[in-house]
């Protein structure tokens, strides 16, 4: 957390502002004149602000069931309540896309 709560909120709406946009970082940046380093700076800070505290990465369990009878493998993850279930050949990118925007609601 930024040790100045004004600055925080200017960068706060200037995020919103980027997102209202529909431009990628790196026209907004350039059209405001930003630097993308720092927008991402920011964009972390306040996207994450548990792990900018210091906080430690908590780690869930994980149950293996036995699915003998099943032909093909997958793995199944639950995280308070939500089920994602990878199949062999996923796409890696979408798969950490998916769990970044789950992070982020949750």
């Amino acid at each position: 957390m930024p040790k100045n709560p004004e600055l925080r909120k200017v960068w706060e709406q200037r995020i919103a502002d980027y997102r209202e946009s529909g431009q990628t970082q790196v026209n907004w940046c350039k059209e405001n004149q930003w630097s993308i380093h720092q927008f991402k700076y920011w964009l972390r800070k306040i996207e994450n602000p548990i792990k900018n505290q210091g906080k430690s990465t908590k780690w869930a369990s994980v149950t293996l069931e036995d699915h003998s009878q099943t032909v093909e493998n997958s793995l199944r993850i639950e995280i308070s309540g939500i089920s994602i279930e990878v199949k062999p050949g996923f796409d890696p990118a979408f798969l950490s896309e998916v769990v970044r925007t789950l992070k982020s609601t949750c």
